[in-house]
């Protein structure tokens, strides 16, 4: 069992550098820096592509908003990512990571583009293209990753857990820094959208982000190639054994107890885009302000992936960590439906940021943590496994922006509370299996 590793995992440091190898040949240590430069290009053409996607994500509730264009094709955008996240892995496989990651950015260029002439028959063919390349471009990030991760343990004879774990908080921690950039730049370019104003800059705005992406696309070419022996399949894969790829980590029961915290985790992202944006940010700072409390937010999960990273060992830090940003988003689901009132003065303005960051810092837990979890417990079989957790966030997505349109604030955020609840009794009850199974095999 790959999880017999993690007496291991609670025995090593909390934090090691990763950057450095101990072997003195420089032989030796070439490879290594490669993996670690690898991770490096990887987080910087992430930044740049969705600090263009995820502004624009981030407006679409509010900026596109005549008969919801703006949600249903969002909701489009995560149904399509759900059905071809199924088929993902072995497109990838087939494909190779580096080259499913270049074709993936595509889609994106294609999304913001249409956004410049949003209209049914631009935003609805770009928003189902989208969903076929982010399948495939998140599958390769995530097996990507890991391979690097565990090639840097190999070579530089390092703790494979910790390795996973800090190379998923650098890549996390600047992935998520995409909120600030691109949040700022709406708030520096658009103007008004508060009870009814004319949104101006928006053109200009979805111009420079086109040049982002160009210039992520651009970094992404400059990985180097990954060719993995143990997980490679021949690429004429027959349908049986591509539908077995799909099928077959659903009879795993370890996966089976992560999927409701995957597709939590995908409702409070798609809570934050669709419901967060426009029923408490845009009422009390406006349109224009959707950009700088998305900023707030971006910098708290940007912190704490690369804290949460660096914290990570094994089972049960991973454990303590996800229990931690369960804890903070239960705190604003209750203050929301409780306590929260619009308010006037300075007060009105403090609690959207407010509640942006500590709801940031939750998703910044996940994030890192089911990266760094499905790597150490499915070290074998990551594509499959990187493909059930992009199949079950998306498909999770899709339902917040499909509901967003006909359900009140408040009954969103019980089936949050529910969902969370429920997903931390079948993570608490996983982690209690995996530790009494390797206490049987030992």
């Amino acid at each position: 069992m790959d999880a017999r590793a993690a007496p291991e995992d609670e025995a090593a440091p909390l934090v090691v550098d990763v950057s450095s190898c101990s072997s003195s040949s420089s032989s030796d240590a070439r490879p290594a820096r490669n993996h670690a430069r690898d991770v490096h290009i990887l987080s910087l053409a992430f930044l740049l592509i969705f600090s263009a996607y995820g502004a624009a994500q981030n407006l679409e509730s509010s900026v596109n908003t005549e008969e919801d264009l703006g949600t249903t094709s969002l909701g489009i955008l995560y149904l399509s990512f759900t059905f071809f996240a199924v088929v993902a892995s072995p497109v990838v496989r087939a494909l190779g990571s580096k080259t499913a990651l270049v074709l993936g950015t595509s889609g994106y260029l294609l999304f913001i583009a249409s956004n410049l002439k949003p209209l049914w028959y631009t935003m609805v063919p770009a928003s189902l293209y989208l969903g076929f390349t982010a399948s495939i471009i998140w599958v390769g990030q995530g097996t990507y990753l890991t391979l690097a991760a565990y090639s840097h343990a190999k070579d530089c004879h390092l703790h494979e857990g910790t390795v996973v774990g800090n190379f998923n908080g650098e890549f996390w921690g600047v992935f998520a820094s995409h909120q600030v950039i691109g949040n700022l730049l709406s708030l520096a370019l658009l103007r008004g959208g508060k009870e009814g104003d004319t949104v101006t800059g928006k053109n200009l705005l979805f111009t420079i982000f086109l040049c982002c992406v160009v210039l992520g696309i651009i970094l992404m070419c400059f990985l180097s190639k990954r060719n993995n022996k143990e997980i490679s399949l021949a690429t004429n894969s027959s349908f049986g054994s591509i539908l077995k790829s799909v099928v077959a980590p659903l009879f795993d029961k370890r996966m089976l107890l992560i999927i409701p915290l995957i597709a939590y985790s995908g409702l409070q992202q798609a809570f934050v885009w669709a419901e967060f944006t426009k029923h408490i940010v845009t009422p009390a700072l406006g349109v224009s302000g959707v950009g700088g409390a998305m900023a707030i937010y971006g910098a708290a999960d940007a912190t704490c992936s690369m804290v949460a990273g660096r914290l990570t060992s094994g089972l049960r830090s991973i454990t303590l960590l996800v229990f931690g940003g369960s804890l903070l988003q239960i705190i604003v689901i209750l203050w929301l439906l409780l306590g929260y009132r619009l308010t006037s003065g300075l007060l009105g303005y403090i609690y959207p940021f407010l509640m942006g960051a500590i709801w940031g810092v939750g998703d910044g837990v996940f994030n890192t943590q089911l990266g760094a979890l499905l790597g150490i417990l499915f070290k074998h079989d990551k594509e499959s496994a990187f493909a059930q957790l992009k199949v079950w966030q998306s498909a999770a997505i899709a339902v917040i922006f499909f509901l967003s349109p006909h359900l009140a604030l408040q009954v969103m955020l019980l089936v949050l509370l529910a969902a969370l609840c429920f997903s931390l009794l079948c993570f608490l009850y996983l982690t209690l299996h995996v530790e009494r199974s390797l206490y049987l095999e030992s």
